[in-house]
């Protein structure tokens, strides 16, 4: 690890919080130390409204929706901006038709609540145990992804317009091409004058199927955070 870095890049989930769970205190100091020497940055999943209130409205530029949402903080109201906004069409009675038949295949054919989700970005979910699953069934299904790791190709070759991430604790989300997150943060070296050799980024999602993937197979430097609570301690070297 370096200390010449201009950008400091984070995922959300498993790297500052838990899953869908605030921002705590002790990973905002550590935000707020690193701060003081780097651009920090938010490179997320979700949309940057969301993001940006599980994150407690921390101040930080936020790349939402694999980058198919970009949003800038405002530091003299306090707010984060949406300076970019896309959109990607979707067929949804093919894409419906797709996870139905998955479903059939691997016996997921009972669910809470709906068996996709549409996004209006264009992105999809698809949540084998259904949109309105309890939290805790959603966070027992598949902790160590296996279960959804067994069919995962499958998924891939059923959506060959879109990158497949394993997402969450219990689903697939599913995002148009070209988006993902190392797409996102090249772009945003290129609109800001950076090169990958700029950047740090850290995440815990690296392995297959994980939305930290590209990144980590890329040359952009890539921080492993196994355990969120562990972000100060890893970024050590940095904080000085």
């Amino acid at each position: 690890m370096r200390s010449d870095y201009k950008t400091i890049a984070f995922d959300l989930d498993g790297t500052l919080t838990q899953h869908r769970t605030k921002l705590g205190p002790e990973n905002r100091a550590v935000l707020d130390q690193l701060g003081e020497r780097y651009h920090l940055l938010m490179v997320g999943a979700g949309a940057c409204m969301r993001i940006f209130g599980q994150m407690n409205e921390y101040p930080i530029d936020i790349i939402g929706n694999y980058g198919m949402q970009v949003s800038r903080y405002d530091k003299a109201t306090g707010r984060l901006v949406i300076v970019e906004d896309a959109h990607a069409p979707v067929d949804r009675e093919a894409v419906t038709a797709a996870c139905d038949a998955i479903r059939a295949r691997h016996g997921f054919t009972e669910y809470a609540g709906d068996g996709v989700e549409f996004h209006a970005s264009g992105m999809i979910t698809f949540p084998l145990i259904g949109t309105k699953a309890a939290i805790e069934d959603k966070l027992a299904f598949d902790p160590d992804r296996r279960r959804r790791k067994a069919f995962y190709d499958e998924v891939v070759a059923a959506f060959p317009g879109y990158t497949v991430f394993i997402g969450g604790s219990s689903s697939f989300d599913i995002a148009p091409h070209p988006y993902n997150k190392l797409y996102a943060l090249d772009r945003y070296c290129k609109q800001n004058g950076l090169s990958h050799r700029d950047i740090l980024y850290c995440g815990d999602d690296y392995g297959t199927g994980g939305n930290d993937e590209q990144v980590y197979r890329s040359d952009i430097d890539f921080l492993p955070v196994d355990d969120y609570r562990k972000l100060g301690e890893r970024l050590a070297p940095l904080l000085g």
